[in-house]
């Protein structure tokens, strides 16, 4: 393994093909970037550079066709897919763009899920669940089902369950994605949040300069390289992103 030093997560020299009828197709040609404990990471890149099937990978959800991926000191690439499985439940926390709720549960009941499916008493985690709900702002929704909930606040849900077992990294794909501006505004102020006043490692991936700024660096790619990166300081400056997107990416 390579000194990670205080990074939680090290990609290293990562290559992702997939056969295809027009032949193989190279997403990722050999991506390395480390994330420290406590950084908020945001990875950018035009429709087909690779960011998502980098975060796929990053989250055990594939296994890379060469290359390694650390995340809290183990190398999810050797790993078979029950050990990814029950890494990623414990130690990866996923937000995903759609939410991914249970309709028939109440917020409350959908951020207990994780212990559940641990096989624990849902019932021992209530009283962490609900300060995870206060976290997030939903002390007041916790009774609520999905569909009695706004966007903005499924995915404050969403994000209380992503933090449920304490995960070492918090992993967002697209996490404003079907939000408006303003709801979208209050989900990149929260991981900020999280990162900077609680010491929580995130990393997500977006299209949104506005929403990238929020974070203490930002990584680009194209055509499945590391093109370059650009460090806002969490300082919100999308204009900075936007310039430095134009640059690598164009």
């Amino acid at each position: 393994m390579p000194d990670m030093a205080d990074a939680v997560l090290g990609v290293v020299d990562v290559r992702k093909s997939f056969d295809s009828a027009a032949g193989v197709v190279e997403a990722l040609r050999g991506v390395s970037l480390q994330v420290r404990a406590g950084e908020f990471v945001a990875i950018m890149g035009a429709s087909g550079s690779g960011k998502s099937t980098l975060l796929h990978l990053m989250a055990g959800l594939d296994r890379p066709t060469s290359g390694s991926i650390f995340i809290d000191g183990r190398d999810l690439a050797t790993m078979s897919d029950r050990e990814r499985t029950l890494f990623r439940r414990r130690r990866i926390g996923l937000i995903f763009q759609s939410y991914n709720l249970l309709p028939t549960l109440s917020a409350l009941e959908n951020v207990i899920i994780p212990r559940i499916l641990e096989g624990a008493d849902g019932r021992d985690g209530t009283q962490r669940a609900e300060s995870l709900l206060c976290r997030v702002d939903m002390n007041n929704r916790m009774t609520h089902r999905p569909q009695a909930l706004s966007g903005g606040e499924q995915q404050r849900v969403a994000i209380a369950r992503a933090l449920m077992m304490n995960p070492a990294i918090l992993l967002a794909d697209e996490p404003t994605g079907n939000l408006d501006t303003r709801h979208g505004e209050d989900i990149w102020k929260l991981l900020a949040s999280l990162a900077r006043q609680e010491g929580t490692t995130v990393v997500t991936v977006t299209h949104e300069a506005r929403g990238a700024s929020y974070a203490d660096r930002v990584i680009f790619l194209k055509d499945g390289l590391s093109a370059g990166e650009c460090q806002p300081g969490g300082e919100s400056n999308a204009a900075l992103v936007a310039a430095r997107y134009a640059e690598l990416v164009g």
